[in-house]
């Protein structure tokens, strides 16, 4: 917990560093050198398959707040939210050899996790859920993920200031046992503001990087044509560090 607590401040103080001095081009390098550090430092501490810790049903935090976009503002989303997603799909596609398109109701038929895990929010707060879903490697490995992919990319439905939003990964994290496909929190179904009715759940990283409303996931070579280049929202926007490791 202490070194959960630690990782997650020295994240908390990256994704938050002075924006001056990020937009000049020693801040960049700066920064970019710190990221690399700490990405290091983490899975040297952690393991790269190290377990984040999980929790009893005692622990559950009496709400889970919903944070970032609450839903998604589209008539087809309100339409899809009040008849229970029947349409929804999910997508596998980019470096894969069988491109998948998945309904909720393939996606709960697959072997499911379910772990009860602290959420850790770059802006301070924390909340304890239990999270059910199949992992993200049996996604994976059911479309053949090509030897060229570096990264996975997660496609949402919601939008933020012109933009839709999106999140990365590497293939390290990727295939982490915790990293899931969450159609449910604390045994229902995931509600609007959570993300229904998918979201990613990155165990070992900021809340930031746990997508939600989410759409496509994508395996990709490089990050660097994909929105701004920074593999996120919230890095191309804010600068916030593209590995956020606790």
């Amino acid at each position: 917990m202490r070194r959960r607590n630690l990782l997650a401040g020295m994240a908390g103080l990256l994704a938050a560093g002075c924006s001056k001095v990020a937009d000049s081009e020693t801040g960049k390098a700066l920064f970019s050198s710190a990221e690399d550090w700490h990405r290091k430092a983490h899975r040297a501490l952690a393991g790269k398959q190290a377990l984040a810790r999980e929790y009893s049903r005692a622990d559950l935090s009496p709400t889970f707040r919903g944070n970032g976009s609450q839903t998604v503002d589209s008539d087809a989303y309100r339409a899809q939210l009040a008849d229970g997603f029947p349409d929804w799909r999910l997508e596998v596609r980019g470096l894969v050899d069988t491109p998948l398109s998945l309904s909720l109701d393939n996606i709960r038929r697959l072997p499911q996790r379910t772990q009860i895990t602290r959420h850790d929010c770059v802006e301070g707060w924390s909340a304890i859920g239990e999270w059910t879903g199949p992992q993200l490697s049996l996604l994976l490995d059911a479309a053949g993920v090509q030897e060229g992919a570096n990264f996975i990319v997660f496609r949402c439905a919601d939008n933020l200031n012109g933009d839709d939003y999106y999140e990365s990964v590497d293939m390290v994290d990727a295939y982490h046992p915790q990293t899931i496909v969450a159609h449910m929190l604390n045994g229902e179904p995931l509600p609007e503001k959570n993300g229904a009715p998918l979201r990613m759940r990155i165990e070992r990283q900021l809340g930031y990087k746990h997508p939600k409303y989410l759409t496509v996931i994508e395996a990709v070579a490089s990050l660097d044509e994909i929105g701004r280049g920074k593999g996120g929202y919230w890095e191309d926007r804010a600068g916030y560090q593209w590995y956020a490791g606790i």
